[in-house]
């Protein structure tokens, strides 16, 4: 047993003991502890039991404390607005009637090779518990975070975890790479990210593109020039773990996101986008080569001319959805399923078709994987629900009478579009291990957005008395109005 694993369950059984009395600080560490959960040294199971890992191990005891505490001794009233109760409880319905219909036809996967240790624990544990499970911390930040003081706190670890695995990243992929083809860094990544990180590269562009504006959104909420300048070095080392990872869904998505938030809040910044992206072209050419990958640029005469390659821009994604949406027409309404892109035989098709090199388990679109396996019925109960995240988070942005509005809203509209934007080319709807910060900054949305609400009806402070106090003791929920 390495010393990282002694010290891994060093920190998940004190924090595990420690929940019982203080359960938000374990909450903190189970969500500090993700920047490290899918390294390859940390133990996936304790004694070989399906789903007993570390990190479910402390969520549990962080689950339980908060369950037996929140009312008894915290006098804690659940006041997320109905609507978003009822939209998370779609949500959540689709993720459970999607693998109920996997059950039913787990067939479908036991003869792929890629399920061929497919087994009913397996499907339980990776189709239904994990989908639900890395959404907790987001429900339970909603629920703790009642004064200024928390909210900070978690906002400053949830950036943290997109921190921790930048450093890991630029440690992992020499800045060599940097300067190499967009070929070569594509493929070094691909290899030394998931073995030394955990976390796709793909996924990694993802979660950094959206992490390196929202630790920026945090700028007004310090005020010390010092500290400032600490922010913008570390969302500037989250955006050069970004370029190393050589996602180019990733790279479209902080352009988009860069451009949306300084149209909304920071129009004077719209100069700097076209500075950086010829900053990052001119330093970094590896980056510059994978964005153009399947544009050859020729000329006939004074006259340029461009030529481009669907299946090289798209990464042969095109060649599946070629497949999927003739598939989702067949059953549009409900789909087939958790797995459809498997259990309907499309993968197999593909890799007979085109060959092994061709292998796509899933269609590389959300939102085609949506309607693939749930259909537009699935797809209508989903999506709202992302955007009323969004018409909140954009509400919080362009309020300027707290700084605190501004950081949380800017955080949780980066994180989210990020998902939204990536999706069209990755990602999934069901929640992976990758959205858990995006989830919790979602808790802290709703929160503040309540809290904020309320102060205006009763024409109190945000968050009322409750922002002085201490951050050991959670805090009383506010009397009801008469």
């Amino acid at each position: 047993m390495s010393i990282r694993v002694i010290l891994c369950f060093l920190f998940v059984i004190g924090f595990s003991i420690y929940a019982w009395r203080n359960w938000f600080v374990s909450l903190c560490a189970a969500i500090l502890l993700m920047a490290v959960l899918e390294h390859p040294d940390m133990p996936k199971s304790i004694g070989g039991i399906q789903g007993l890992n570390p990190w479910n191990f402390l969520m549990a005891n962080v689950l339980f404390a908060w369950y037996r505490h929140r009312r008894i001794r915290d006098g804690l009233v659940w006041d997320m607005p109905r609507y978003l109760v009822v939209l998370a409880i779609a949500y959540v319905l689709i993720i459970v009637w999607s693998f109920v219909r996997l059950l039913l036809d787990d067939d479908g996967l036991r003869h792929v090779d890629i399920f061929e240790n497919y087994t009913f624990a397996h499907s339980v544990s990776e189709f239904l518990i994990n989908c639900i499970k890395w959404v907790l911390p987001g429900i339970l930040l909603f629920d703790a975070c009642r004064t200024r003081r928390r909210t900070i706190i978690s906002l400053a670890v949830v950036l943290s975890v997109y921190f921790l695995l930048a450093l890991q990243t630029i440690k992992h992929m020499p800045l060599r790479y940097a300067a190499a083809s967009g070929a070569e860094m594509s493929r070094a990544a691909g290899k030394i990210l998931t073995k030394s990180v955990g976390y796709h590269r793909v996924n990694l562009s993802m979660m950094f593109s959206g992490a390196s504006w929202a630790v920026l959104t945090t700028l007004v909420l310090v005020q010390n020039r010092k500290h400032q300048m600490l922010l913008i070095a570390a969302a500037g080392t989250i955006s050069l773990a970004q370029a190393l990872t050589g996602g180019r869904a990733g790279y479209v998505t902080w352009g988009l996101l860069g451009l949306i938030l300084c149209v909304m809040r920071w129009r004077k910044l719209l100069p700097v986008l076209p500075l950086t992206i010829i900053a990052v072209c001119t330093f970094l050419p590896s980056v510059r080569e994978r964005m153009l990958q399947g544009f050859r640029f020729g000329s006939s005469g004074p006259i340029a001319a461009t030529r481009m390659d669907d299946y090289q821009i798209t990464s042969g994604r095109t060649l599946a959805w070629s497949y999927v949406i003739p598939q989702i027409g067949e059953s549009p309404l409900f789909g087939y399923g958790r797995q459809a892109m498997v259990r309907t035989g499309i993968y197999e098709k593909i890799v007979d078709e085109h060959g092994e090199g061709e292998t796509f388990p899933h269609p590389h679109n959300a939102y085609l994987e949506l309607l693939l396996d749930n259909g537009w019925v699935g797809f209508f109960m989903v999506i709202p629900f992302y955007l009323m995240v969004l018409w909140h988070s954009f509400r919080m942005l362009l309020d300027r009478s707290d700084p605190l509005f501004a950081a949380i809203g800017g955080t949780a509209c980066s994180l989210v579009l990020a998902l939204l934007i990536a999706a069209m080319g990755s990602q999934s709807f069901y929640p992976r291990e990758g959205s858990v910060g995006m989830w919790a900054a979602i808790g802290l949305l709703l929160r503040v957005s309540v809290e904020r609400a309320r102060s205006r009806a009763w024409g109190t402070s945000l968050f009322g008395e409750e922002e002085n106090e201490s951050v050991a003791e959670l805090p009383q929920e506010s009397p009801q109005p008469a």
